[in-house]
């Protein structure tokens, strides 16, 4: 047997636990697992890594990266969202002289850190004007939520913090179904697969915290066998790439340095 014929999980250095714990549930599938890129030129190759390397290697690995769109959240509806969100420029931003959430639409950007800032003047210097950022009025979750979705259903999820301090546990039936009711209202906004973040608001309400790419963000306590589904799904051969999830086909473009995983 062809052992190119294999699929392949390439990982991105450095492992981390959810990596560890993908790379066992794919070697169990039967599929190679590698950190090194030269194994997996020619197979058919899936990645779980940083988005800057991902960038620099999806051409030349034939990968197919799915990503929710930047402005996705700004367009969510206000009762799922309990806040105002809109996509600007740090230009815009550094005009602000109130306190805002601000952060990056996407994790290529590892110059903002997502955080409130006090007022504008705060962000960072060294970022161009025309930077796109999310700016968001602030709000405290209670508890937050991680949802890998394939197909508009949650294929496994976790809580991934309390008040703002890692504290991972499975998902309780509150946010089962405040899921539910957010993926009626925007699946069809999002790719086939996709990592969403919801939340519980300190006054008891439910709201969507952001979305990202499965590729990148960490399982915490969710099933890792039906994280890798997802993952295979928003990582893998561009060929197989269904017609819905063009629209969501990341735009490929270098970095010098990863991001922290989400």
């Amino acid at each position: 047997m062809d052992d190119r014929a294999t699929p392949t999980l390439l990982l991105n250095p450095p492992r981390t636990t959810t990596a560890e714990l993908l790379a066992q549930a794919a070697a169990w599938r039967g599929h190679d697992v590698t950190a090194h890129v030269g194994q997996a030129e020619g197979r058919e190759t899936y990645w779980y890594g940083g988005p800057l390397a991902a960038d620099l290697l999806s051409d030349r690995l034939g990968l197919g990266l799915l990503d929710p769109a930047d402005d996705w959240l700004a367009t969510v509806p206000h009762p799922l969202l309990r806040r105002s969100v809109r996509l600007t420029t740090l230009a815009e931003a550094r005009s602000l002289r109130e306190p805002a959430f601000v952060k990056p639409p996407s994790a290529k950007i590892d110059l903002l850190p997502a955080a409130v800032y006090e007022e504008g003047s705060a962000l960072p210097a060294a970022l161009a004007d025309t930077t796109p950022v999310l700016v968001s009025e602030v709000v405290e979750f209670a508890a937050e939520y991680r949802l890998f979705v394939l197909d508009g259903e949650v294929a496994a999820g976790s809580r991934y913090a309390v008040y703002g301090c890692p504290d991972p546990a499975p998902l309780d039936a509150h946010a089962r179904a405040f899921a539910r009711e957010v993926l009626e209202a925007t699946a069809d906004d999002l790719p086939s697969a996709v990592c969403v973040d919801v939340g519980r608001l300190t006054d008891g309400g439910w709201a969507i915290v952001e979305a990202n790419m499965p590729w990148f963000a960490h399982c915490y306590a969710a099933e890792p066998d039906a994280v890798l589904d997802v993952v295979l799904r928003a990582a893998g051969p561009r060929t197989r790439l269904a017609d819905r999830d063009l629209p969501f086909l990341r735009a490929t473009e270098g970095g010098p340095r990863e991001p922290a995983a989400r």
